[in-house]
């Protein structure tokens, strides 16, 4: 029988269990995937421990994405049993095998494994989004990525160098600048090594940044409205560090912007910027321009484990749930 990650009680990774389920039979329009990897995200533990924003009813499986084998088909056309797929979905994805429509389905770069495509979308749409659609980077600005040695942060390196910017890579370990330095980071700075803003100043020749690429929040965004360039864009990805306060004052003088970033939704307010991202990062994964950076691949019984490796910072770029 299949498994699948349950949280039936909110809490810590360590209460959520791994159960086994019967496999329904499919409704017109859905398609059955055999998982064989899913993507860690911070997302899904917040919503075990029911502090996101998107609140399931219990009981649920957690996992925003997976990639795997269609292994059968109702009434659907455009999906074939034998297709590798990646899978996204909301929750859900922390299991063996899922039910999903074809419109939740997207085609498996050719040169990725099943733990890459699982760990492929949510980062890479996020810096996308990000630095696209909302930031609207141009060559030749100067981009600085915080939580850099991250997933969705090394994304935001890789994308950033693609659309001609200088990137300003700052992370808390020099083994994560080293990551940012292989996926195009042309400086780095150690948050333990001196205080970020005073050494972005220095890179920049007291010029400050354009964009700043903010997944941490806290202290992280006070800071980093002290070392912006006229009409910067401070882009909010997220807030593991903590909510920040906005220095408002700083913000009118520098004739900045702060925009909120969040990639699902905008699609779900108007999929035509959806289909665009889709065709942009399939086209630069088949091209070998993208590609996740998965540094620990974990068995799906070993789930609390992997998501303790997000929790205590100690992956660098995804982990991956892998099923055997």
């Amino acid at each position: 029988m299949p498994r699948a990650v349950v949280c039936r009680e909110l809490g810590p990774p360590e209460s959520l269990r791994l159960e086994s389920f019967a496999s329904r039979p499919l409704a017109p329009g859905e398609v059955r995937v055999a998982l064989r990897a899913a993507g860690i995200n911070f997302p899904d533990i917040l919503m075990a421990a029911g502090e996101y924003q998107l609140k399931p009813e219990l009981p649920f499986t957690p996992g925003m994405e997976a990639a795997g084998d269609v292994v059968d088909v109702g009434d659907v056309r455009g999906v074939a049993v034998g297709d590798r797929v990646i899978v996204r979905m909301r929750h859900g994805a922390y299991a063996d095998e899922a039910v999903v429509t074809r419109s939740q389905l997207t085609p498996l770069p050719s040169n990725f494994d099943y733990a890459e495509g699982a760990t492929f979308l949510a980062a890479h749409g996020t810096a996308y989004h990000a630095l696209v659609d909302r930031g609207q980077v141009q060559v030749g600005e100067i981009l600085l990525v915080h939580g850099a040695g991250g997933g969705v942060g090394l994304a935001a390196v890789e994308i950033g160098k693609l659309l001609g910017a200088t990137v300003i890579a700052a992370a808390s370990s020099q083994e994560k600048l080293e990551a940012a330095r292989a996926r195009g980071a042309d400086h780095g700075v150690l948050y333990s090594r001196e205080p970020f803003r005073d050494a972005v100043k220095r890179i920049t020749q007291g010029r400050g940044v354009d964009i700043v690429f903010d997944p941490v929040g806290g202290e992280v965004f006070e800071n980093s409205v002290r070392c912006i360039a006229w009409g910067a864009r401070l882009l909010v990805i997220g807030f593991t560090g903590g909510i920040g306060l906005a220095r408002t004052n700083l913000i009118l003088m520098k004739g900045a912007s702060v925009l909120g970033v969040r990639a699902g939704e905008a699609v779900r307010k108007d999929p035509a910027l959806g289909e665009a991202r889709m065709a942009a990062l399939s086209a630069w994964a088949e091209a070998g321009k993208v590609r996740p950076h998965v540094s620990h691949r974990v068995l799906l019984e070993n789930y609390a484990s992997a998501m303790r490796l997000l929790i205590e910072r100690k992956a660098i770029g995804r982990v991956a749930l892998v099923m055997e």
